[in-house]
């Protein structure tokens, strides 16, 4: 069976763990050459390690421009040019309304709607007819939950970045969608969230709950929903905001 991706230059942002490590496995088995970003030198080795051949690890901040100069200047020097990019990278943490900090705020719009848009905007040069950006949203962007204001805020920033693109690269041949899944527990549920194991499971099981499938998701099967996008499988798909959610933001 071909493969779907093969012969494809694809680059990952926040693909040293989670859902983005997920879908960069993926990708090089479907025949990608992948590049991968993420903050932490040690993850991304450990990550490029499991992944195996056909990937390149780079250390990036991708709230910082000077680092997605770096991370852009090397695909074009190793590679010539982008195919797929998929903007992951993101962060967030919950802080109800009176507690919020301009410090907070800071961190996860410059993570999450400053970093995804430079990112688009820094490979644009490198893409071409035929080229996919897939942005990593989330289902709160459409559900009220408690304490999660800023986080949600931005992943709605996501989705009308994603309508205003489609629109902005008629004539471009460029695609570009929003992944939105539901609960996937992934590193970050620790990392960034700081939650406990036990709180970690008291959550998904509440989750799983108000899931018409009855239960919470895996970043494989988010990884496959991003492969759909990516490939020419979705090849009249454009604009939209794909929920991987096992119906939880659908009713």
């Amino acid at each position: 069976m071909k493969e779907k991706l093969a012969g494809k230059i694809a680059l990952i942002t926040g693909g040293s763990s989670g859902i983005g490590l997920a879908t960069a496995k993926l990708f090089a088995a479907e025949g990608a050459r992948v590049f991968i970003t993420g903050r932490r030198q040690a993850e991304l080795d450990a990550a490029a390690k499991e992944i195996g051949g056909n990937v390149v690890a780079v250390a990036s901040d991708v709230s910082k421009l000077a680092d997605l100069d770096r991370v852009f200047a090397m695909i074009q020097e190793r590679a010539g040019r982008l195919d797929i990019v998929f903007a992951n990278a993101g962060g967030g943490a919950f802080m109800p309304v009176d507690q919020v900090t301009e410090e907070h705020v800071d961190k996860y719009f410059g993570i999450n709607v400053k970093g995804t848009l430079f990112t688009v905007q820094k490979a644009l040069p490198l893409m071409s007819a035929g080229g996919t950006i897939v942005i990593t949203g989330s289902m709160v962007s459409v559900q009220g939950v408690a304490a999660f204001g800023v986080y949600a805020a931005t992943k709605a920033a996501l989705r009308s970045f994603a309508r205003t693109w489609a629109a902005e690269f008629k004539g471009r041949g460029i695609r570009v969608n929003v992944i939105s899944p539901g609960v996937v527990v992934t590193p970050g549920y620790q990392s960034e969230l700081g939650m406990t194991n036990e709180q970690i499971e008291a959550f998904k099981a509440e989750a799983a709950e108000t899931t018409p499938l009855g239960r919470t998701g895996t970043p494989e099967e988010i990884a496959k929903a991003v492969l759909f996008l990516a490939s020419d499988d979705s090849s009249f798909v454009n604009g939209i905001e794909l929920f991987v959610d096992g119906g939880a933001a659908q009713i």
